[in-house]
């Protein structure tokens, strides 16, 4: 009997397993639409037989987006991009999930493999956004402090990108909370410097991170399921830490969050961070056992036992894999060969089981 491979419900949706693959940014969108690509990484994933498959981060605004060639969902044309997409991953027995965010001050960059280096305007760049006006680090821009009326605009694209998720037929959304991207950026005291009500205290800091999550909450169905990924800490003194994390957890579990899907760290630059097998799943562990929803444990997440362990021991409800699936699509068909569990494989490849 292998807990990896057990079916796992949320609200009225059954994932086949409990291997998720992570949201992902392929850099290869042209005005934010998906295309053949994404057709054929994320579609591979569902034939890999993986029981979740999370679309990138998925930008609800142009200015939301990390560089210029991420995906994007805040227009009708973006619906029509994905729909294909998503039927194909339906069809091979996956769930088709999306991760909605906004990069704040991290956004208008170049591509990883052309330097990843800040794009100005006449570069196709754009000015950032953040809570406070200070850069991601030197040689970044100066991100222009977000007004109230602005952050009603982007609570607004966060809900009608809910909406245009459900149109393409997506299952699962997810709310991007970490990485330093924007509602990090709101939850971190290391970037947070505002002066209203929704900076200094925590009770400010979380206040519109949770705006969004209302919104997006009461716009997607009540039966589908809704997860959030947080940076459960900054790996920095004085930053957003895992007991924090603790009482967000909480607070997000009231509004109608399913999981948590637990990441740490990108707030800032030169953090410390302990890189190494498993080193983020006591964070999902603790959120878990302390908050009382579901979990997702993610990094560095590579043998079949590690996330069998994982999962079995109650660390967390679902392991999500990124660069392990990226090296391979089928990692789920040989985790249950390696786990001794015969799982279908598509009648196409049944000559190779």
């Amino acid at each position: 009997m292998s807990k990896l491979f057990s079916p796992f419900e949320l609200r009225s949706i059954t994932f086949r397993n409990r291997i998720f693959v992570s949201p992902m940014c392929q850099y290869s969108s042209h005005d934010g639409l998906a295309n053949a690509w994404h057709l054929v990484h994320l579609g591979s994933r569902a034939v890999g037989g993986a029981g979740l498959v999370m679309v990138e981060a998925t930008a609800v605004s142009p200015e939301g987006r990390i560089s210029p060639d991420d995906c994007g969902l805040w227009s009708e044309s973006h619906v029509e991009a994905f729909a294909p997409i998503v039927s194909f991953i339906t069809e091979q027995g996956a769930v088709p999930g999306v991760q909605l965010a906004h990069a704040g001050r991290k956004g208008s960059c170049a591509v990883p493999w052309q330097g990843g280096a800040p794009l100005d305007v006449t570069s196709g760049g754009w000015q950032p956004l953040a809570p406070s006006p200070i850069p991601f680090d030197t040689g970044h821009p100066l991100p222009h402090a977000v007004t109230l009326e602005e952050m009603d605009l982007i609570e607004a694209q966060f809900r009608a990108s809910a909406r245009r998720s459900l149109a393409a037929g997506f299952k699962v959304v997810e709310v991007h909370m970490a990485h330093g991207y924007l509602l990090h950026e709101f939850l971190s005291p290391l970037v947070n410097q505002r002066l209203d009500n929704y900076g200094g205290s925590l009770e400010n800091r979380l206040r519109f991170p949770l705006r969004v999550v209302e919104a997006v909450r009461a716009e997607w169905p009540e039966e589908l399921p809704l997860l959030v990924r947080i940076s459960a800490t900054d790996w920095a003194p004085g930053g957003w830490d895992i007991d924090q994390s603790i009482i967000l957890a909480r607070l997000l579990k009231e509004k109608g969050v399913d999981l948590i899907d637990c990441s740490s760290g990108f707030a800032i630059p030169n953090e410390k961070v302990p890189f190494g097998p498993g080193f983020q799943v006591p964070f999902a562990a603790k959120v878990r056992a302390e908050a009382g929803i579901a979990s997702g444990a993610v990094g560095f997440i590579i043998e079949p036992a590690q996330a069998e362990q994982i999962v079995a021991t109650g660390q967390a409800d679902a392991v999500f894999l990124a660069r392990q699936m990226l090296r391979d699509p089928y990692w789920p068909l040989h985790a249950a060969k390696a786990l001794h569990v015969d799982v279908p494989w598509p009648n196409q490849y049944l000559r190779a089981k």
